[in-house]
């Protein structure tokens, strides 16, 4: 009893301890108070010429002043009514008002929540090893927490929050306690052998996270996000290996989707001299085409890989309608996009300001990645002190005369860039209310909100929390995967035993796994976008792209396939 008792105040700490002194005191006030009404009962019935014991004194006292009064002793001259009158409002003050508020303040809740402490981890086991820890909890945390979970690799989220890692623990994600600060939090989650540390808090606590880690761990591999781009060389210099401004990339990637320019597809990966590119299919000679119609690989040579249609990736057959929804992923050489650009590219490119709502870190991040592919824009901010040149725009985006003051009417295409969700669903139900025809190009902060804003009416949507984890998860293990978008992997391996001296056809990689090769290299020159009677070889290296599932499913028909860094 004595060491829990003693545990219990560890946990509690200095605070809860003041709290014990007060409830001990509180303790010794309400017995010294039963005392000397005790004592003043025996006076007050000698005087009134009876006798009782000191147990009856004790006795009378706790009786009025719990209000239980029993009344088989009572006073019968007006002093001892007064007397009985003062013992019995002291009583309902003290016992029955300020003892429990006093006991559930001062003991119950601080051992509650030492108890609550003491369920919530602050280390873990001495054998863990490659693993990843990653502070902070926001929606790219929980992202990333699944996306690790997928692929088998152990985690970690380090939060301070008691109550935020037992929140998080209850949600099934592995949470522990600690701060960020401190050198012994990250020796008892083992970072020597760690293989990532994620350090997404913001600038200055990502630096103190960093230069903590380095004095313990010199070697550990550590990927820290820097909202500011004055940040970026301190948390360098701070010890980290990667530093990503998440903001900006969600800007460029916004950016690159504009319809309008003179590029029709936009370079989202590259391999050697193989690329992958996003190919909106909005007003272009493709919209109701089949993909056997449209005749991309025959007339161009790019091979249509996969299809996102409203923010679900879709693997493409002969038969499938090219929609204005659509966006096309395509494979090819950079002479094939080329020769893509110029048959599908807008030659005439569009004057007329491309429209962005919001003005923070994303929205000014767009612009100027806007500025450096020469296209005007007009930028709609509440905020004053956000407002920057004759650009920009002073006003609420859901104010028609603001949106017809920035262009809605010409414009053409609105880019939603505000960090919270609802807001970007209203937005985008009213800009395509007012403009059915504009392009409509939005960000997401929860997966679960991608297709309330396609419904709404985006025609894309980035997400904020995927693309961030996407870009940190190409980090934990860039030799075997590197990720382009949601779901989507690009993997590199040898051909598989039972492919050789086979041709593509014939080994229906496609139709049995769900994945597509879009490259194959042998020890001379690649092959991309090989045809089907390509004949495999036993030294031939596969460039396959394919979602998560299609991936589980190539390795499980393949389990000893040998991996080969992209």
């Amino acid at each position: 009893m004595k060491i829990m008792f003693s545990e219990m105040l560890h946990l509690m700490g200095k605070k809860q301890e003041r709290n014990i002194a007060i409830l001990l005191k509180f303790f010794g006030a309400l017995a010294a108070m039963v005392t000397l009404y005790s004592i003043l009962f025996h006076y007050l019935m000698i005087f009134e010429d009876r006798q009782f014991s000191w147990v009856t004194g004790f006795y009378w006292t706790l009786t009025v002043m719990s209000t239980l009064g029993f009344g088989d002793i009572t006073f019968t001259t007006d002093l001892g009514k007064l007397f009985s009158i003062i013992v019995l409002l002291s009583g309902i003050v003290f016992l029955l008002t300020m003892l429990p508020f006093t006991f559930i303040e001062f003991f119950y809740l601080p051992w509650l929540d030492a108890q609550t402490k003491a369920q919530a981890p602050r280390e873990l086991p001495p054998d863990t090893h490659d693993h990843v820890i990653v502070t902070g909890h926001d929606p790219v945390t929980i992202y990333l927490a699944e996306k690790f979970r997928q692929y088998g690799n152990e985690y970690v989220i380090l939060v301070e929050d008691v109550h935020q890692a037992l929140e998080l623990r209850d949600s099934g994600f592995e949470a522990v306690v600690g701060h960020f600060g401190d050198a012994e939090t990250y020796k008892r989650l083992q970072i020597g052998k760690a293989a990532l540390v994620v350090a997404k808090v913001d600038d200055m606590i990502n630096t103190n996270i960093a230069f903590t880690i380095r004095e313990i761990a010199p070697d550990v591999p550590i990927v820290a996000n820097a909202d500011l781009d004055d940040s970026v060389d301190i948390l360098e210099l701070a010890g980290s290996t990667h530093v990503i401004q998440f903001t900006r990339m969600l800007g460029e990637s916004l950016a690159r989707r504009v319809i309008g320019t003179t590029t029709a597809a936009n370079v989202i990966g590259r391999i050697e001299s193989l690329l992958i590119a996003e190919a909106p299919a909005m007003r272009t000679p493709l919209l109701g085409k089949t993909l056997q119609e449209s005749k991309l690989r025959e007339t161009i040579g790019v091979n249509v890989v996969g299809l996102w249609e409203r923010g679900q990736f879709i693997m493409p057959s002969p038969e499938t309608v090219i929609n204005p929804t659509t966006v096309l992923l395509l494979a090819g050489s950079e002479g094939q996009f080329s020769a893509f650009d110029r048959k599908l590219g807008r030659h005439q490119q569009s004057q007329d300001p491309v429209l962005i709502l919001g003005g923070g870190r994303v929205g000014r991040a767009t612009a100027a990645a806007l500025r450096e592919r020469h296209l005007d824009y007009r930028v709609i901010e509440k905020k004053q002190t956000r407002i920057g040149d004759d650009r920009y725009i002073h006003g609420s985006a859901a104010d028609i005369n603001v949106l017809r003051k920035a262009g809605i009417e010409t414009t053409p295409a609105i880019i939603i860039t505000t960090h919270d969700d609802p807001t970007n669903i209203y937005l985008t139900i009213y800009c395509r209310k007012l403009s059915p025809q504009v392009q409509i190009i939005c960000r997401a902060n929860l997966e679960g909100n991608i297709s309330k804003l396609h419904t709404a009416g985006a025609d894309l949507v980035m997400s904020y929390a995927s693309m961030a984890a996407n870009g940190i998860l190409n980090f934990l293990k860039p030799e075997e995967l590197l990720m382009l978008a949601e779901g989507l992997n690009i993997f590199r391996v040898v051909t598989p035993t039972s492919y050789a001296d086979k041709s593509l056809a014939e080994s229906q990689i496609r139709s049995k796994t769900g994945c597509n090769v879009v490259a194959i290299c042998d020890r001379e020159t690649a092959c991309i976008n090989p045809e089907p009677a390509y004949r495999l070889h036993p030294n031939d290296e596969l460039i396959l792209i394919g979602n998560d599932g299609a991936i589980g499913r190539f390795f499980k028909m393949h389990p000893d396939s040998k991996r080969i860094k992209v």
